[in-house]
């Protein structure tokens, strides 16, 4: 029975997501394990910021997708127009959905359909969210020919995904904790379709990092940036990127200003532990009004401010603070701030229903 596999399975990742493995490592497990109960030619999972829905690192399957076909994947990631986009889906809570489920004018204009699987004679596609209290830590996309993935195999990956949601979520709070500093600032130009047109020293850099996770990594991401600044309604498009070694970066794209040709200019930061902190509160699976109250704590103020500048009580400041220590494993105020600063620790555990 496909109940009973998939307890199997989310019993296994669950003893995965505690043995301190980071994120890379944790999904080529899982892949490894999914794999094992739903058959496909191609997998590629995806790491994603929770804040900005944009995939900040990658794992596959067995075989990869050929690289020159990852730009491709990457304009058709953060097009308007493409179905099933893994940001649409987070933002409408959905967490499995097949390509074939789908109108056939809709699949006509799918770049990942038309343009990268049928060329590569496949033609059917399921993608997986991993949500964990509502918020997207991470997605899959699985594609074979023929044989369309069944209700059965639909229901497997929607019954295992929160646990792989909530492995993720932990890997990176343990990633986060321990994360070194990056290389230095960098900036790129790219051309419409993201191709390098010129960069600063430091961008062969982190190139080289971003290219040890696959090869033509850090090209894929530049037309991600380019791609997402195109159809920002402000012109500017934000993400936080994690590379091979597990240093975090900051990028920043935006249009240059009186380009004919639709340039866009990358920057690139190593992420300070501040720059850090919304995704390790995150992480801890704290709630919006939680992380209002941690970033007060944080900046010393004292519950009475806290209380006035959110206009709450100062009784209902304790009662989120009281919650706030329970998630995040601390006794006080000064624990709590330490703990967010994104300085190495040993990994905590997470509970992980099978």
């Amino acid at each position: 029975m496909w109940e009973e596999r998939a307890y199997r399975v989310r019993r296994n990742i669950a003893v995965l997501a505690v043995t301190g493995l980071g994120v890379s490592e944790l999904h080529a497990e899982a892949i490894r394990l999914v794999c094992r109960e739903i058959s496909t030619e191609l997998t590629c999972w995806a790491t994603i910021d929770p804040e900005t829905l944009v995939i900040s690192t990658m794992a596959s399957g067995k075989t990869r997708i050929p690289v020159e076909y990852e730009p491709l994947l990457a304009e058709a990631e953060y097009a308007t127009a493409e179905p099933h986009r893994f940001a649409a889906l987070a933002a409408r809570k959905q967490s499995v959905a097949a390509l074939s489920e789908l109108p056939e004018r809709e699949r006509r204009h799918s770049i990942r359909l038309n343009q990268v699987w049928r060329p590569l004679g496949l033609d059917r596609e399921l993608r997986v969210l991993f949500l964990a209290d509502g918020a997207c830590w991470g997605a899959a996309g699985m594609v074979r020919s023929g044989r369309d993935f069944t209700a059965r195999e639909m229901e497997f990956l929607a019954a295992v995904a929160p646990a792989i949601a909530s492995a993720t979520r932990l890997a990176v709070r343990s990633e986060l904790h321990g994360a070194p500093s990056g290389t230095g600032r960098a900036i790129v130009v790219t051309g419409p379709q993201g191709e390098l047109r010129s960069a600063t020293p430091g961008a062969l850099e982190w190139r080289n990092r971003l290219d040890e996770i696959s090869p033509g990594r850090f090209l894929t991401m530049m037309s991600v940036m380019a791609a997402g600044a195109r159809t920002s309604p402000t012109g500017e498009f934000r993400a936080k990127l994690r590379d091979a070694r597990g240093h975090w970066a900051i990028l920043h794209a935006s249009p240059l200003l009186g380009a004919e040709d639709a340039s866009t200019a990358v920057v690139i930061e190593p992420a300070a532990g501040q720059e850090l902190v919304a995704l390790l509160l995150a992480a801890y699976g704290l709630t919006p009004r939680e992380r209002h109250i941690c970033a007060e704590v944080i900046a010393g103020r004292s519950t009475g401010d806290i209380a006035d500048r959110l206009f709450i009580s100062a009784h209902t400041v304790q009662d989120h603070l009281k919650s706030v220590f329970a998630k995040v494993g601390v006794h006080s105020r000064g624990e709590l701030a330490a703990r967010l600063r994104p300085e190495p620790v040993e990994p905590d555990k997470e509970t992980i229903a099978p």
